[in-house]
């Protein structure tokens, strides 16, 4: 009898506490249960699922040598104000890759290219304008040679216009960097040139239905604005707290003659700093919930390009470690499939020329959102914001194109319609994998908090 009352017991506790129970001591976390706003999932759901079974694979999979380098320019000049207020503290700098370092397969004319699967049986060292004529041959063997660079550059502006930011693979000032070698973790930047960035994101960028000083829009007033609207602030606040999670997780806690190198770990405290409600005006818990918005969001994207993603070589010239990353990715690609409340972008510029207005103005936004990436003064700052905002640029090209839609043929797909760029590639798996640390980091605060 005391055994049956027992299991009762326990029944109804995580019944009504969730997976990870979420009766914590602490406001920080009042907001994390229940549905994720404009998504159909609860927020347990994603708990579970993301701690369990994507967090493990994706913290694997960004090991393998594909994705651990990413081809960036962190030498742009910021194109909005003169100054940027370098830092000059030394957790800033990034260490670039020499040439020896960089993965054979990665070299060369590789690097213009688009991804490998535009055509399996190309060769390696095969150059991107070979690629592409002999797609024009393949529609028109009887157009010139000048006709066909025309098109070629017309095919290059078409698929342009589907960008969310800017590609930098082909930038003469873009850099290989060892993620690896260069985590993303507190670095000392802050100040009014870190509150300058993000006040010029929410305040100049986001959508606002009304004037105000404060460039956060509170969450009271998101659902007088439409679902695309809410959809852009919550993907960036999302990011933005994901971003702010790292830093607390990843805190400098010592530093100097006893720790040349410094000494990295969790910092509860500047977690509640950072989210509580009364250090935020009652929104920290919201910006919480936001994270797993852009999560859903992401991992949407992922899951709706994986017919893509899955014929692709991920080549790097190590053949061994190469075939592994396609049998990782592949597994990877499997249990998204399985998540059973995929984000549903369906429902999101619908209708009327108004939509494709909105859709238009939406992009050009956040084009504008990824220059300001350039005036991050800290280097392992800018380095970070700039993979993450391309990661999110690429699930929204994904998501919002129509070239990844079901009805798609798969054939077209692969061959002329559409293609991604490694960099895109790179920084969306990343990208999703810095949200899914944040979810998974997240669970280890509400535990200290115990």
């Amino acid at each position: 009898m005391i055994l049956k009352y027992t299991f009762v017991f326990l029944t109804l506790f995580l019944m009504t506490f969730g997976y990870f129970g979420n009766v914590v001591d602490d406001d920080c976390f009042c907001q994390l249960h229940g549905k994720i706003d404009d998504c159909t999932c609860n927020v347990d759901t994603v708990d579970h699922f993301n701690n369990v079974k994507i967090y493990p694979r994706l913290r694997s999979l960004l090991h393998k040598g594909y994705f651990r380098f990413y081809k960036v320019n962190l030498r742009r000049p910021c194109p909005f104000w003169s100054d940027d207020s370098r830092c000059a503290i030394r957790y800033c700098h990034v260490e670039t890759c020499e040439e020896e370092d960089i993965p054979v397969g990665l070299k060369g004319s590789l690097l213009s290219s688009p991804t490998k699967n535009q055509n399996s049986d190309l060769h390696v060292t095969q150059s991107c304008k070979d690629d592409h004529n002999t797609e024009l041959g393949y529609l028109n063997t009887t157009i010139s040679a000048k006709v066909q660079e025309d098109i070629v550059l017309w095919s290059a502006y078409d698929d342009a216009q589907d960008n969310f930011c800017a590609i930098e693979d082909n930038d003469n000032e873009s850099e290989y960097v060892d993620l690896l070698l260069n985590p993303e973790r507190y670095t000392g930047y802050r100040g009014e040139s870190a509150h300058r960035i993000w006040r010029s994101i929410y305040m100049e960028n986001c959508f606002r239905n009304t004037k105000s000083d404060n460039p956060y829009i509170h969450s009271s007033k998101l659902n007088n604005m439409c679902l695309e609207e809410r959809a852009f602030y919550r993907a960036i606040s999302g990011l933005h707290t994901s971003i702010n999670i790292h830093l607390c997780a990843q805190y400098l806690l010592a530093d100097g003659l006893t720790e040349p190198n410094g000494k990295w770990g969790p910092n509860l405290n500047e977690f509640q700093n950072r989210f509580s409600k009364e250090n935020t005006h009652g929104e920290g818990p919201h910006w919480l919930r936001n994270l797993y918005f852009v999560y859903l969001l992401e991992l949407r994207a992922l899951n709706k390009a994986a017919r893509y993603l899955s014929k692709e070589e991920f080549y790097t010239g190590n053949e061994s470690e190469d075939w592994d990353t396609q049998l990782a990715v592949v597994d990877l690609l499997n249990v998204v499939k399985k998540f059973p409340d995929h984000f549903n972008e369906s429902s999101m510029f619908t209708g009327s020329d108004q939509a494709e207005k909105l859709k238009y103005e939406f992009k050009q936004h956040f084009r504008n959102v990824s220059k300001i990436m350039d005036c991050v003064g800290c280097d392992k700052c800018k380095l970070w914001g700039k993979l993450q905002i391309q990661g999110l640029g690429t699930a929204l090209k994904i998501l919002f194109s129509g070239k990844f839609d079901e009805s798609s043929d798969l054939t077209s797909l692969d061959k002329r319609k559409f293609q991604l760029q490694r960099s895109e590639i790179v920084s969306l798996v990343n990208s999703i994998g810095r949200l899914s640390t944040s979810i998974y980091e997240l669970d280890e605060f509400r535990q200290m908090l115990r």
